[in-house]
């Protein structure tokens, strides 16, 4: 049984971490948290993107290793065959991607005007940049930077496809949160966090995909080799 006392200081030291983290004190009464969990991948650049494509696979979204110049087509043939019309499109996202697709697209802009809800729902698939890439556990990670847009707008198109840079890819988990922490503490921004398709699993244990965002998950990886 844990003391009343004991209870009341465990109590303390969450509300002061709560009150340091919001800027509402700057002095410190807690112990240095020792952090002697690995910190650092020792993965090569090559080792990352293998592993960071092959957990990606198996959470059953598809990867394609793509140089820039085969990307534009690339892109074309993946809308001709997943008969993709109407593309939404974030503020910033890299023009040239779009080069080879056909002028008959509709193409959604979220930008000047917002993208409504509806036409969010009505819309084919949403093309985003993102911020990192984690190859030991094939998570993407947007936080609605230039490219990657609000948060909705990968949540409600049926397909998301997003395109990762080689050196986007880190190796683990807190190389990761090391990299957000100035962002987030600049921006304010909400951080998603993308492991394979929205999937869920009902009281048979059945997969099903597209719950709580896209059905489909197709990852773009502009490797150097």
């Amino acid at each position: 049984m844990v003391e009343g006392s004991e209870m009341s200081s465990s109590r303390d030291k969450i509300l002061q971490r709560i009150d340091q983290a919001l800027g509402n004190r700057t002095d410190s009464t807690d112990d240095v948290v020792e952090r002697r969990y690995h910190q650092i991948s020792e993965l090569t650049a090559q080792e990352k993107v293998n592993l960071f494509q092959e957990r990606v696979d198996e959470y059953k979204a598809a990867t394609e290793r793509v140089s820039e110049g085969e990307l534009p087509g690339k892109l074309k043939k993946l809308c001709e065959e997943a008969g993709i019309k109407k593309l939404v499109l974030p503020p910033g996202i890299d023009e040239n991607w779009l080069s080879e697709l056909p002028k008959s697209m509709t193409f959604l802009h979220d930008e000047p005007q917002p993208l409504s809800k509806t036409q969010l729902n009505e819309s084919d698939a949403v093309l985003t940049n993102c911020f990192l890439g984690v190859a030991q556990t094939g998570t993407i990670i947007l936080n609605a930077g230039p490219g990657q847009g609000r948060r909705v707008l990968t949540l409600l198109p049926d397909i998301h496809i997003c395109v990762i840079r080689q050196d986007q890819i880190v190796g683990i988990l807190p190389e990761a949160i090391r990299k957000l922490d100035q962002t987030v503490s600049e921006s304010g921004a909400p951080v998603t966090f993308i492991s394979g398709p929205s999937a869920t699993s009902d009281i048979e244990l059945d997969r099903v995909e597209g719950v709580h965002g896209p059905r489909k998950l197709h990852v773009f990886i502009i490797s150097e080799s």
